[in-house]
């Protein structure tokens, strides 16, 4: 199970894109009562599959057939021989609390937005440790997910049928291959049995930054 009981609003805001040092007594106030109504409504979930992993010229490979086409997470995934697929969401309640919001205050449906961003980012974080912890002597580059690098956010219904998404957490994916409830990642976590040399993960060093469907709908995939 996992719980969220509060969020860095330091993070929020740069998600607001407001460096922390420059937000005002009233923004950050504003940053941190919305964060409350977040932490009130979100009902986190997620599922996950360990599975064996083959890199092939096309990309990786999972056990049971489903390709992860592209060269960016074939080489991200070098000396891994497994990967723990997973799914996370804070489930429709937020979506809705963000959507209410957007018909009276947008500067508040912002920060509720950025809020969740970063909710959604703490459930990554906490699901990465403790599937870390099943896997003992082993090594792990960062989670990654689908738009990022040359990874299509085509995959994204691939991976969810894999992990009965639709059934266990009620996550689906859209005709345009964004996921709803819209607060959730899909994510593949290399597993390695030896050590391996760790990458950066950010937004920045994304090759598909420009292009991101995530970024222009104002969430992200899960990386950053």
């Amino acid at each position: 199970m996992i719980t969220i009981t509060r969020l860095n609003i330091d993070e929020v805001l740069r998600y607001m894109g407001c460096p922390p040092d420059k937000a005002d007594e009233a923004l950050r106030g504003q940053a941190e009562a919305c964060a409350r109504e977040v932490l009130a409504v979100i009902r986190p979930r997620w599922s996950w599959r360990a599975l064996s992993i083959t890199l092939e010229a096309e990309g990786v490979r999972l056990e049971g057939g489903l390709l992860l086409p592209g060269a960016d997470l074939r080489a991200h995934l070098g000396g891994c021989e497994r990967a723990a697929v997973f799914c996370a969401t804070l489930g429709a309640e937020t979506d809705a609390l963000i959507r209410r919001a957007e018909q009276l205050d947008m500067v508040r449906a912002l920060a509720l937005d950025c809020c969740a961003s970063a909710a959604v980012e703490g459930v990554c974080d906490q699901i990465e440790l403790q599937l870390q912890g099943k896997f003992p002597g082993c090594s792990f580059p960062f989670r990654y997910s689908p738009g990022y690098g040359d990874l299509p956010l085509d995959v994204q219904s691939g991976l969810l049928e894999l992990l009965d998404a639709p059934r266990r957490v009620g996550l689906c994916a859209t005709a345009n291959h964004l996921l709803t409830p819209r607060k959730s990642v899909t994510a593949i976590l290399g597993v390695a049995s030896g050590e391996i040399e760790q990458s950066q993960k950010s937004c920045l060093g994304c090759p598909a930054q420009e292009s991101c469907q995530y970024r222009k709908a104002g969430g992200h995939c899960g990386i950053s």
